[in-house]
């Protein structure tokens, strides 16, 4: 049981910090960026590229630098130009965009999966309850773990962060105190970006690549957002926890239905309380 556990906190915690970037985005830019799962799997897809060169660490540092740049064309060139459209207008264009990502992979890497090595450091087994787990999940709970300090202490405790929860809370009365708020958004969208080719370079070991990897995580990054409160850090850290127990769970003992258990819970969760777990930024 333990270790279905610890399988069901890998799988949060890589949910948790690609959602997390999704949320980064929608609460400065109010934009739902459905393009956020073609994100993911590019920045899988450009750290195995960089990594026949550099490395696996080498190719995650790439693919962190490349993913933020694209995220400030982005927002230069799209999610500025959407955040006062209508929502249905957001989901047309950033739903296009996933799949010009999609077909820009096939076309590059073709539509064969690809399997990406454990990085040597981390290629190996430790004991936990009489029972063999590999090493690197652990390091991707030690990363989620990470990505989770890191923002709640940029968040509450920084200027910056500052900024950034007055702006999505009301972007024209924080513009009005003196801030930026065009060039904090441009920031958080790159760091949104970065967030999610990191959660794909993270996962790539652990699942084969594909063009279609990234529409499979949306959905469920979604379900997190919404379970979580729309804009919520903390809703969103708690939500993809109990989905990452609820999908390995549910993987396990009702495979039958395992793929049905996330979306249940959100429906359970916005009947009960449509708010989400958090309200709080």
């Amino acid at each position: 049981m333990l270790i279905q556990i610890l399988n069901g906190l890998v799988y949060g915690g890589m949910l948790y910090i690609v959602s997390v970037g999704l949320v980064l985005i929608f609460g400065l830019r109010r934009v739902v960026n459905f393009a956020h799962g073609g994100l993911y799997m590019l920045g899988a897809y450009i750290g195995f590229a960089a990594g026949l060169y550099f490395g696996f660490w080498g190719g995650l540092v790439v693919a962190l630098v490349l993913m933020a740049l694209l995220g400030v064309l982005l927002d230069y060139g799209v999610f500025r130009p959407l955040q006062d459209k209508d929502h249905m207008t957001t989901v047309l264009v950033t739903f296009g965009i996933l799949l010009v990502m999609e077909d820009m992979v096939h076309m590059i890497w073709g539509a064969d999966t690809i399997s990406v090595a454990m990085p040597a450091l981390f290629d190996g087994t430790v004991d936990i309850s009489g029972s063999p787990f590999p090493i690197y999940r652990l390091l991707v709970i030690a990363v989620a773990i990470v990505v989770v300090l890191g923002l709640t202490l940029w968040l509450r405790h920084s200027r910056a962060g500052l900024y950034v929860r007055a702006s999505s809370v009301d972007a024209l009365t924080t513009g009005m105190q003196g801030v930026d708020t065009e060039r904090l958004s441009l920031a958080v969208v790159g760091l949104g970006t970065a967030l999610a080719g990191l959660s794909g370079v993270i996962a790539s070991p652990l699942m084969a690549l594909s063009p279609a990897m990234g529409s499979s995580v949306l959905i469920e990054s979604f379900i997190v957002v919404v379970i979580g409160g729309l804009g919520s850090f903390s809703g969103a850290f708690f939500a993809a926890l109990v989905i990452g127990q609820v999908h390995n769970l549910g993987i396990v003992y009702l495979p039958n239905v395992s793929s049905m258990l996330p979306l249940l819970l959100m429906v359970v969760v916005l009947i009960l309380k449509p708010s989400g777990f958090a309200r709080s930024h």
